[in-house]
């Protein structure tokens, strides 16, 4: 569903200058956030399995370390772009503020099709590409880990590669790793259970029963089928979820743990035997209370807003709802729980995780999900009520407290020389 013409670092943008309006933002610092600290693009020639050499192109940047040091994903998509790495650095500033962790916004990206290259092929393309942009992470300076199609194999590559060129063993260097060298519990369905969190939050303070709750996920990968799953624990009834595939909708609710097992075993959910079949458009126009959009960006736009059924959408994906679409479902009096603190559990777990290898001490799993619910909830107060002071979007209400807290560090730093 992504628009050609869908502009996600002008979007990016466009958010940080309405926020700055509306609480007069210093123009110096306005500028300077308006703008990434650095990008970096490298070739990445990589050995072939029939021995050709194909030469990728991979990005690493930096928005803003003013808090902290660089925290953001790396992707592998062939969709990738430098302004979309740059939009997705920005967000993650934003992110890690409103969670008031240490540090500040970075991501990166490789242009390829992991899915027609082989496990050796992709070993060999991540080595060279984090050899190529080891100058600009470290473990005081700018931590990866895992995104769209990356997971903890790759990242236990990374640790490794960037230990083998320093000479030592660097945990510390990414998260989201196994844990078996250096990975925290919890790490995997630390996104998914941060926008159940929020999700169940939002239906605390709007008083809404949980158990008589409809939810529909677009989005069935490692986010929305721990939400999911976390959603069930906590009593929501599921009704719908989709993966790229398409999707299956029951009205009386799904057999989540079924349909985890089923996907975990690599079957597309348009072909799942049960239920009715549903395409990943329809799922977004579902008569349900609550649309959790996991997937990817821009799925709710100007052509679709106006048939958005739920009266609550938690944004799981980054940027999945366009800023026209923003004004059309406020106009609604849809409530839309924003990106930047729906989904913050993975940085947060991440956040966690470097903590544990730093100190070489780690944590159990219940401890790192009480630390995360504690940190989910705080941020979610301060928005909501924030929110329900202004009579505002709960976007812009997330973007005040995140930028304010960016903005007030980079006046006390100041500008360097």
């Amino acid at each position: 569903m992504k628009n050609e013409e869908f502009d996600i670092w002008g979007m990016a943008v466009r958010q940080l200058d309405t926020v700055a309006e509306k609480v007069g933002l210093n123009a110096n610092i306005h500028e300077k956030l308006r703008h990434p600290k650095r990008a970096l693009i490298v070739s990445i020639p990589t050995r072939m399995d029939d021995g050709s050499v194909n030469v990728f192109t991979g990005y690493r940047v930096q928005h803003n370390l003013d808090r902290g040091p660089g925290k953001g994903g790396i992707r592998f998509a062939p969709e990738v772009t430098l302004d979309e790495v740059k939009a997705l650095a920005m967000w993650m500033t934003w992110k890690c503020s409103l969670m008031n962790i240490p540090y500040g916004g970075a991501k990166g990206g490789v242009i390829c099709d992991p899915k027609s290259m082989s496990e050796r092929e992709l070993e060999r393309m991540t080595r060279r590409y984090i050899s190529e942009i080891s100058l600009l992470i470290g473990p005081t300076k700018d931590i990866p880990a895992p995104d769209l199609n990356t997971n903890p194999k790759i990242m236990g590559w990374i640790m490794d590669t960037y230990s083998m060129n320093v000479g030592y063993t660097v945990p510390g260097v990414v998260t989201g790793k196994p844990v078996d060298i250096g990975g925290s519990l919890g790490r995997k369905e630390a996104t998914g259970r941060g926008v159940a969190i929020v999700t169940k939050k939002l239906c605390e303070k709007e008083k809404k029963a949980i158990d008589s709750t409809r939810i529909a996920i677009q989005g069935f990968g490692n986010v929305g089928a721990s939400a999911a799953k976390v959603l069930t624990q906590f009593g929501f009834n599921v009704v719908a979820v989709s993966d790229i595939s398409g999707g299956v909708y029951n009205k009386a609710g799904l057999d989540i743990p079924k349909l985890l097992e089923y996907a975990e075993n690599g079957g597309a959910l348009n072909a799942y035997p049960e239920y009715d079949k549903i395409s990943n458009e329809e799922i977004l126009e579902l008569p349900v209370d609550v649309l959790i959009p996991a997937a990817v960006e821009n799925q709710i736009a100007r052509h679709n807003a106006e048939k958005i059924k739920a009266a609550y959408i938690v944004e799981g994906a980054n940027g999945p709802t366009s800023p026209e679409a923003y004004e059309i479902l406020f106009r609604r009096g849809v409530k839309v729980i924003p990106d930047i603190l729906a989904n913050a559990g993975g940085v947060t777990v991440s956040y966690f995780e470097w903590v544990q290898d730093i100190q070489s001490l780690f944590w159990s799993e219940t401890q790192i999900n009480d630390k995360l619910t504690e940190i989910m909830e705080n941020a979610f107060e301060n928005v909501y009520s924030t929110y329900i002071d202004s009579n505002e979007k709960m976007r812009l209400s997330a973007y005040k407290i995140a930028v304010g807290r960016v903005a007030r560090a980079t006046e006390l730093r100041g500008i360097y020389p």
